[in-house]
């Protein structure tokens, strides 16, 4: 099986069954034994289509003579048929056109489908750059009317079209070194033996974007424990904890895969303590084998809802870390498939975000920190659960953010992140104090 056929099938399971593509590629990838070069064909052209989709139906409507409805399997072939001809440059289009083919034949249920995609792609290579292109922010950027709608609602003027270009870039791979174990250096000339190339982020202290070298994971230093994958904009919440160079009592109540508490670990020097909560057990056990694999002695990882309280906890902690469960529309350009999902299914979460807020709030110690964070662009999840919560909480209040020269001034307590102005994810952060 090859990478084009994986792709489809990732695409499948993304429309039939609401699957995400980046677990459904994973699970594909090692099943079909794709190699590293084969993993990553299929990946570009899965989250190709999917950043792609209503501008490729745009010029599909074009393409097509014909009234009759198209099958959903075929039309995800020439999605990944035309994606390859319109939206790369170095496959060939012989190549895009005689792999949809032979898809079509595997997977059409009428025998005509074969023919429909070789006439339409082959058609599509011979008009490539004369056809209409879209105008709307919908087709141009593929993001649902709704969607569109609801950003507009909720970024600054002028800011719409950026946040919408940038959900459809390549996302960067960005790691942390483990600066307990080597300096970044050292790391970089460990990583160059291996074939990877990197370059320092612009404003994040021991933090590297790397080009080539394949499967993280697969890496020596990876399994060494000398570095884990972080973006900027989570280990941001974390430093905005600042957090003594010594030892202190750290909560990160939803840690799942756990980046924040190993930032917070080896910002503390590893001399901290720090309790990593979450609900799903399969993603404790990811957390437990994260801190092994880096020699975080001082993580200790518990099955915990951050919405119920555990009396023990009470003003027992210096630090707690509540990055909480959220629209996740800050991160769409690294799960592309999250603009179609039903936006109906996030109104409840405010309700959810702040109880958890509420609940972890009791474990601050007095004159503690809480920082809230999500990885989302809407007011509704960020600055009015921060609002809500501190109306029903006078004893705590925003405390200002120190951050990074790059940034302006911030004395509100709370920033957000937008995709493509600091290379970062979207995300959100307040830091809030409890009065002493």
């Amino acid at each position: 099986m090859g990478a084009r056929e994986t792709a489809l099938r990732a695409l499948m399971a993304c429309r039939q069954g609401g699957a995400w593509a980046n677990v459904v590629l994973k699970d594909y990838c090692k099943r079909d034994a794709l190699d590293s070069r084969d993993a990553a064909l299929a990946a570009r052209l899965t989250y190709g289509v999917l950043q792609n989709r209503a501008r490729l139906d745009f010029y599909l409507n074009q393409l097509l003579t014909g009234k009759g409805k198209l099958h959903p399997v075929i039309r995800d072939i020439l999605h990944l048929g035309l994606y390859q001809i319109y939206e790369t440059d170095k496959i060939p289009v012989s190549a895009a056109v005689n792999e949809s083919v032979a898809l079509a034949k595997k997977y059409g249920k009428n025998p005509r489908a074969a023919a429909l995609v070789n006439a339409v792609l082959r058609k599509a290579a011979a008009t490539r750059g004369t056809l209409r292109e879209p105008t709307s922010y919908e087709d141009r950027y593929s993001h649902p009317a709704e969607l569109v709608s609801l950003l507009k609602a909720n970024l600054p003027k002028g800011k719409l079209e950026g946040v919408l270009i940038a959900d459809n870039t390549a996302p960067q791979t960005v790691i942390q070194t483990n600066s307990l174990r080597l300096e970044t250096a050292k790391l970089v000339e460990i990583l160059g033996a291996e074939g990877v190339s990197t370059r320092p982020h612009p404003w994040m202290p021991d933090c590297l974007i790397l080009s080539g070298g394949g499967d993280l994971e697969k890496m020596a230093a990876f399994r060494d424990g000398d570095f884990y994958v972080q973006d900027p904009a989570s280990k941001l919440a974390v430093l905005c904890t600042e957090l003594p160079g010594t030892g202190a009592r750290v909560l990160d109540c939803c840690a799942a895969p756990g980046g924040k508490s190993f930032a917070a670990a080896i910002a503390m020097g590893g001399r901290g303590e720090i309790l990593s909560c979450d609900i799903h057990p399969h993603k404790t056990a990811l957390m437990e084998n994260g801190a092994a694999r880096l020699g975080l002695d001082g993580i200790t990882v518990r099955q915990q809802d951050a919405a119920v309280f555990v009396p023990e906890w009470r003003e027992a902690f210096d630090c707690v870390l509540a990055d909480v469960p959220c629209s996740g529309l800050g991160i769409i350009r690294k799960k592309p498939d999250i603009r179609y999902k039903d936006l109906g299914q996030t109104q409840a979460l405010p309700e959810l975000q702040l109880a958890i807020l509420k609940n972890q709030a009791a474990y601050v110690k007095p004159g503690g920190t809480l920082v809230y964070s999500t990885c989302t662009l809407l007011k509704r999840e960020n600055e009015q659960v921060v609002e809500a919560f501190l109306a029903e909480n006078p004893e705590f209040f925003r405390q200002k953010l120190r951050l990074p020269e790059i940034f302006p001034e911030n004395d509100t307590g709370m920033l957000t992140l937008l995709p493509g102005e600091y290379d970062t994810d979207g995300f959100f952060i307040c830091r809030m104090r409890r009065r002493p």
